[in-house]
């Protein structure tokens, strides 16, 4: 409404949040006015330049601010009503995500709500609400389970976690091993929550989408389709919305997520679940960069304070060295379920010496061996490769060429299918050359392997062998090439589950989460990559991979009773091989956190890292070295370590140079109080003439490398 139609005296004032970057220092909330007084956390529409955009209302008051000319404010575009207001939980959640992790508040405000709410007219919004009141009000009720259901009954572990879960007053580590019936513990421990408070809701969260259809189909089997809502990027912006809609009103008792549900709506949120919690994906690697996982700690709490009492449980084989350190503290309660369900046993360790394997091998005779014995007695093989592509680099051995990305410092990958090369970091895509461009040789030829080579090579080798029904031995291969149509990976995995498929060539995206019962021997290939690698969490995340790749051997102890996981190394005495082989997860922690603690790095320190993107190196740079003298001189800037400037480890994606910083404290509030004073200092720095050509910079609180 205009401001025409209006005195300047009359209307309400009102702080609204919008989707502000940090680095464009404008506040955390704008002023705007309505004749009408909104609640707070009512969702609406207003001017930002000359464009209309979403904002959620934080505050209304009758008086306008101090130093505001009345004359000069905007007034609300619109309403967005038939919505119930976010309530204060969410707020504080988001005033507290953004606080933490250095964002501004609108950034984390409307990142958590549906993109469809940027587009949609405030007619067309209306029309929108009318149709699912109509339709919620013509659906039957909700019931806790459908009567088809067929619940199981819990073994002695699973029944001593939920007792335990029950009585729980501070997060729970489901320490459980693979296979070992976790899902099932969350659903129990779902239906006993919705059967005992009919308005309860429970957010579960999984680390990536390709985990959420095997999930959600196991979810609406047990409480009915009614019930369940999803909340991943890999739904259409109307499912997104309408999904929101479900898990804000209410109607939606079960919310089923990757990190960004963490954020989402949920008024009567009674317990969360974060399975895999080690996973890095629950961490933000791009905008509000915030951990899911320690962000469902603290709403948790936050709900329990203000509300009826929220738990939550973060579940693992492989617990991140953080959560592990928590438990060991005290501060976690743990809840061990060290069995595997119907006494299947857990996968054996056998490492390959691959100094003693035949020069050039691809994989070792017995490797191929053991696979083609498995698929005569109809069992599967998964052979894990985590790197897609045909081969990481194509070369030219004459003039020494190799397939650079023009705009990023990396290589571009040989993708055979479709003979194109393609960067992963920037997407640039261009078909193979004939010939080396530099020198004309026609002999350029692929370097290193990744998942499409592997899986040639793969049904190379099997060649000849046959499965029981005479037929031969079917090779198949899933990343995200393979997953990228629309229900391709459903159609993937449903091959899977079939036995259609003998040996199942794959990255990481297959190794954790899915319950592959016929597969009966893990190979996993190019280990020792993260044994020397210069990220200090290389090591633990190795560990966790293996452990959850072998994890997928041996689920259904009627097919084999000699699961395998076999490991190709040139370093088969490391420390981690030898915690592996005994499934000692604890025993590889113990080691990994006293490194840690002599090194003096996360958990026993904290960190954050500024990061700057540019159009040169040098006024990233520029900016970096002003800011971390400016940082020096704050108030609590003695607590900290302030380390110089250096470029990341890919330089340049997309014609942007960046680089970082490192900031680090024993002391988590003093570094809080450093970073919460900076905000000024960098918006100076960014005005310097050495930092011309700055794009953008960022705070990475809690990163998760350096």
């Amino acid at each position: 409404m205009s401001p025409d139609h209006h005195t300047t005296a009359s209307g309400h004032w009102l702080d609204v949040v919008v989707a502000t970057p940090a680095h464009r220092a404008l506040g955390d909330t704008l002023t705007y006015r309505h004749t009408d007084e909104l609640a707070a956390g009512t969702l609406v529409r207003v001017p930002l330049g000359s464009r209309t955009v979403p904002g959620v209302v934080w505050a209304c008051t009758d008086c306008p601010p101090t130093g505001l000319d009345p004359d000069k404010a905007r007034w609300v575009a619109a309403v967005l009503g038939g919505c119930p207001p976010l309530n204060p939980n969410w707020r504080t959640l988001v005033g507290f995500a953004a606080r933490y992790y250095q964002r501004s508040l609108g950034e984390v405000a409307l990142a958590a709500l549906p993109p469809q709410l940027r587009d949609l007219q405030p007619e067309q919004w209306l029309r929108k609400m009318r149709k699912l009141a109509k339709s919620a009000a013509a659906g039957t009720p909700h019931t806790t389970t459908p009567d088809t259901a067929i619940w199981p009954t819990p073994s002695t572990e699973q029944q001593a976690g939920l007792n335990a879960l029950v009585q729980a007053h501070q997060p729970v580590l489901l320490f459980g091993a693979t296979g070992s019936g976790k899902t099932e513990v969350y659903l129990q421990a779902a239906r006993q929550l919705l059967e005992a408070d009919p308005m309860a809701q429970v957010l579960v969260m999984v680390p990536e989408i390709n985990l959420t259809p095997q999930l959600q189909q196991r979810f609406v089997d047990r409480f009915g389709q009614a019930q369940v809502a999803l909340m991943h990027s890999g739904l259409t912006p109307a499912q997104r919305l309408e999904h929101w809609l479900a898990a804000h009103t209410g109607r939606a008792r079960i919310v089923l997520g990757t990190r960004t549900a963490v954020l989402g709506s949920m008024p009567r949120l009674r317990l969360i679940v974060v399975d895999e919690e080690h996973d890095p994906s629950y961490k933000s690697q791009e905008g509000a960069r915030y951990s899911a996982r320690d962000l469902a700690i603290y709403r948790a709490q936050l709900e329990t304070r203000h509300g009826a009492g929220c738990r939550v449980v973060l579940g693992s084989a492989t617990p991140s060295l953080e959560t592990w350190h928590a438990a060991q503290q005290g501060r976690y309660l743990q809840l061990d379920m060290p069995t595997r369900m119907g006494g299947a046993e857990p996968p054996a360790l056998r490492l390959l010496d691959m100094a003693r394997q035949p020069k050039g091998t691809v994989l070792p005779p017995a490797v191929v061996s053991a696979m083609t014995e498995r698929a005569a007695r109809g069992e599967q093989s998964l052979v894990l490769l985590n790197r897609r592509g045909y081969a990481p680099v194509l070369a030219c051995h004459a003039c020494g060429w190799k397939s650079h990305c023009p705009a990023c410092s990396a290589y571009r990958v040989f993708h055979k299918m479709d003979r194109s090369l393609r960067c992963h970091h920037c997407g640039l895509a261009e078909p193979v050359p004939r010939a080396c461009p530099d020198c004309g040789n026609l002999d350029i030829s692929p370097v290193g392997k990744g998942t499409e080579q592997l899986e040639e090579q793969v049904a190379t080798l099997l060649g000849g062998h046959q499965r029981p029904d005479g037929q031969p031995l079917r090779v198949a291969r899933m990343d995200a090439d393979t997953t990228r149509a629309q229900g391709s990976l459903e159609t993937q995995l449903a091959r899977v589950h079939g036995g259609e498929v003998d040996v199942l060539v794959g990255t990481q995206m297959v190794a954790k989460g899915h319950d592959f019962r016929r597969i009966t021997l893990v190979v996993a290939l190019n280990a020792d990559a993260a044994l020397f690698a210069s990220d200090y969490r290389a090591t633990e995340r190795l560990f966790a991979l293996l452990m959850q790749a072998g994890g997928r051997a041996g689920r259904d102890a009627s097919l084999s009773q000699k699961p395998e996981l076999w490991v190709p190394t040139w370093n088969p005495t490391h420390p981690l091989f030898g915690a592996l082989k005994k499934h000692d997860y604890a025993l590889f922690a113990a080691q990994q956190l006293q490194e840690r603690q002599v090194a003096q790095m996360p958990p026993f320190t904290h960190q954050a890292l500024l990061r700057a993107e540019a159009r040169t190196q040098a006024s990233a740079q520029a900016f970096l070295n002003a800011a971390r003298e400016a940082a020096s001189t704050l108030e609590g800037a003695e607590h900290l370590v302030l380390y110089p400037p250096v470029p990341l480890a890919i330089q340049r994606v997309a014609h942007v140079e960046r680089a970082h910083m490192l900031l680090e404290s024993t002391s988590r509030p003093a570094l809080q109080h450093v970073l919460a004073q900076w905000h000024t200092a960098l918006a100076a720095c960014r005005q310097l003439p050495a930092a011309k050509g700055l794009i953008r910079w960022a705070i990475d609180v809690d990163p998760l490398s350096i």
